[in-house]
């Protein structure tokens, strides 16, 4: 009967370790995906008004930011030119003179009716911290020299416990090391990589 008892223990025990065993099996690919989408959708809106904030800057200076401390403070400091033409420069026959209107407008009343939040823009969510990588150059392209940005962060560096490509088991397309990021030093465009 003892024995018996000692029997039904063990094995009660048994049943309990390989249904928590079976539950972190369960468990982990959900908790990692879950993961993935929350702070992946976070960086990806962070980029986003970072890209608007890029095209904001190279609106007032003709170029992009190489830094978000030149970013940040051209934007609120700098000012949008609008130019008005009057008359038809292009037209031979035109008897008027052509005439420029030049108005200046603080480019911090566009940013903030886009909504762009300057305070924090270039700091990761998830990240403890740490700033987007960012780059401005110019680049030769289609015979042309053209102003270049990219700014992003690799994925180890704001997805916490799940920085490891082990587990890239869950998700084929997972690479820890892979940025995510908009822009392209090698040719003139503001398209996201998650696009």
């Amino acid at each position: 009967m003892k024995k018996r008892t000692i029997f039904n223990a063990l094995m009660f025990l048994l049943i309990l370790f390989l249904g928590y065993v079976l539950y972190a099996q369960i468990q982990e690919p959900i908790a990692f995906q879950q993961t993935k989408d929350k702070r992946e959708q976070a960086v990806i809106s962070q980029l986003i008004q970072i890209r608007k904030a890029q095209e904001a800057y190279r609106g007032v200076t003709g170029a992009f930011a190489p830094s978000f401390s030149a970013l940040v403070d051209t934007l609120k400091t700098g000012k949008f030119v609008i130019v008005q033409v009057f008359g038809d420069p292009d037209d031979p026959n035109n008897k008027e003179a052509v005439r420029y209107d030049s108005t200046y407008i603080p480019a911090i009343d566009s940013v903030m009716k886009m909504g762009i939040k300057l305070d924090g823009i270039g700091i990761v969510p998830y990240g403890n911290g740490i700033e987007f990588e960012i780059h401005a150059d110019t680049a030769s392209y289609q015979s042309a020299t053209v102003d270049v940005v990219e700014v992003g962060i690799p994925y180890a560096k704001f997805m916490g416990e799940f920085a490891d490509p082990k587990y890239k088991k869950y998700d084929e397309r997972y690479d820890p090391k892979k940025k995510i990021k908009f822009g392209d030093l090698n040719k003139p465009i503001l398209t996201g990589s998650w696009e």
